[in-house]
């Protein structure tokens, strides 16, 4: 995949409506559905669970990007593959057997993701990088959208950066968090493949403008 993702966040959409938001971004230019869950033990909220997904997939036309942030999440790596999803991200954070939670997502035939938290150095990935078919990068805390973008991460996906090309590895790297027209062409330039945009489109006057746009700009 030579060119640059956009995942629009579900979690920003309008849950009254969401079907129609799903079909927005399947007549959109985004690449991905991004799908935060959240147990309200990882992470201080709780988002949609496995019934609301299900519905997602239903309808949605293109690779599910699911993104766990919930604690043990190996007790759910089957079920999300049963859902339909296509990438599973699992908290750093969260493991404390990665390498084998990452070997279970691809046996389960999902690519295998791992989040970073903001404090979560990218040095810990040294091991296991070649195992790892993407990166998240937050870019906010994890938790709740619309919050602001932290500017260390510029520094954090260019060092990701060289630590795929020293191992000679093809994980791609993802921004979770804050992303707008504003900061999706630096992100790129330091070496991300996918933006996950998630108030910025769904609170837009004309998200799949707004989506169009955004695509532009990183291609």
């Amino acid at each position: 995949m030579s060119s640059k993702l956009i995942a629009p966040s579900v979690l920003a959409a309008d849950f009254a409506n969401l079907q129609r938001d799903i079909e927005m971004i399947n007549a959109s230019d985004a690449d991905w559905f991004h799908i935060d869950i959240m147990d309200g033990v990882f992470v201080p909220n709780i988002s949609f669970g496995m019934p609301v997904l299900r519905d997602i997939t239903k309808h949605a036309s293109k690779p599910i990007d699911v993104h766990l942030m919930i604690v043990d999440p190996d007790r759910y790596i089957q079920t999300f593959e049963d859902l339909g999803a296509n990438i599973l991200t699992v908290h750093y954070e969260a493991c404390t057997h990665l390498h084998r939670t990452l070997q279970a997502i691809k046996n389960a035939g999902m690519k295998a993701g791992v989040a970073l938290n903001p404090h979560t150095p990218i040095t810990l990935l040294e091991d296991v990088i070649r195992d790892i078919d993407l990166v998240c990068v937050m870019s906010v805390n994890p938790g709740f959208g619309g919050q602001k973008f932290i500017e260390n991460t510029y520094d954090k996906v260019a060092a990701l950066k060289t630590l795929i090309t020293k191992k000679e590895a093809a994980t791609l790297i993802e921004i979770d968090g804050g992303v707008t027209s504003k900061n999706a062409s630096q992100l790129i330039e330091k070496g991300a493949d996918v933006l996950v945009a998630g108030s910025y489109v769904f609170k837009a006057e004309d998200p799949v403008s707004t989506i169009k746009n955004l695509k532009t700009q990183i291609s």
